[in-house]
């Protein structure tokens, strides 16, 4: 799972050599096939926003198709036929899913990660040209582990009064995080990983966790390699953001600190991400900070394409299709710069539709 911004510089090399051709690379027979997508619109403004992208990729003529399916966050669990559609295409575009608060009902978000073993969540939190923020020179990648820790979902009432929820810390999850925050840095010629603990209080779980970030970092000597709290780290994000640039964390601290890199970069409506596995893919919007369940821009449709849309870019590029993804994204950061279109969360007032009409007229 790449992006553009963290792709190699060769081509901007070989462009200054030649400006007058383009570099890309030569496709395998069938390569241009397209591909099935399975497709989950979700909950509240997640019909919008994927409504979006499938208007933009059928504009685009991009090589995909979708398997739509209907699943909300009330439902018990994903059905069966959806996981095998995920399976089967190995890749999935999803809006969000709506978690009730407390109750019996488990999050499908969780449930999808942990059948599907999506190990590893990856958002990308940068600068949009066009987008004033407080901080220049913002590009984090923050990798976050998937399927353990808090989110192990064990819990149980000892008596009552008294409830007990373990957080499960594995050598096997955090090598396997570890080794695709650092395999991520090297492919996509990033400089840092930082492993972000709570290990002076939680010394055995968040201890085994740095233990196996060492280990793993001995074998990149060409990456730098440090450490820092978490409480410290959301402090040094808001403070200090550039100095970060990929940070590797077990499932809780990463929910949080990517959304706190998110509010910072510029708000969680533009900033894409997805969950990977050894096997499958699903892309969604990177930080969802509560926008799910937002009834009033489902009414007055007003919700941010934008991070499905550079989240689906990111799709292609996954998929292969690099030159669909690229004109993806320039369409889309075109269309932000000029701020004539940009929704309510970006200092606008356009609709969904508005943007995404403005995106599909930039791509021509």
């Amino acid at each position: 799972m790449a992006t553009r911004r963290s792709a190699p510089l060769l081509k901007n090399i070989f462009s200054r050599l030649n400006p007058t051709r383009s570099v890309t690379y030569m496709p395998r027979p069938g390569d241009g096939t397209p591909r099935g997508v399975t497709l989950i619109p979700g909950d509240g403004i997640g019909p919008l926003v994927t409504g979006a992208v499938e208007q933009v990729m059928e504009a685009m003529h991009a090589p995909v198709y979708f398997e739509k399916y209907e699943v909300h966050g009330d439902m018990k669990a994903v059905p069966a036929e959806v996981i095998e559609s995920i399976k089967k295409n190995k890749v999935c575009l999803k809006g969000g899913l709506a978690t009730p608060m407390g109750g019996g009902v488990s999050s499908l978000n969780v449930q999808l990660r942990r059948e599907l073993d999506l190990y590893a969540s990856l958002v990308n939190c940068f600068n949009v040209p066009g987008l004033p923020t407080r901080h220049d020179n913002v590009d984090i990648v923050v990798i976050r582990e998937n399927t353990e820790g808090e989110y192990a979902g064990l819990e149980h009432e000892v008596v009552p009064g008294v409830v007990e929820s373990l957080k499960v810390i594995t050598k096997f999850c955090s090598e396997r995080i570890a080794k695709y925050a650092f395999e991520f840095a090297y492919l996509n010629n990033r400089k840092k990983v930082t492993a972000v603990h709570k290990a002076n209080i939680m010394k055995l779980a968040d201890g085994l966790f740095l233990e196996s970030c060492r280990e793993v970092a001995t074998k990149y000597p060409g990456i730098k390699y440090n450490e820092i709290i978490v409480d410290n780290c959301c402090m040094q994000l808001v403070s200090k953001p550039e100095q970060f640039d990929v940070m590797v964390t077990p499932n809780l601290y990463g929910n949080l600190v990517a959304n706190t890199a998110a509010g910072i970069a510029g708000g969680t409506g533009v900033m894409p991400g997805g969950n990977v596995g050894a096997d499958h893919a699903v892309f969604e919007q990177g930080a969802s900070a509560g926008n799910v369940g937002n009834q009033s821009l489902v009414e007055q449709k007003k919700a941010n394409p934008v991070a499905l849309l550079l989240s689906s870019a990111m799709m292609l590029r996954h998929l292969q299709f690099p030159a669909f993804a690229d004109r993806l994204e320039s369409a889309v950061e075109q269309v932000i710069l000029e701020g004539k279109h940009r929704t309510k969360d970006l200092g606008g007032t356009s609709t969904t539709q508005e943007v995404v009409d403005a995106v599909i007229h930039a791509l021509d």
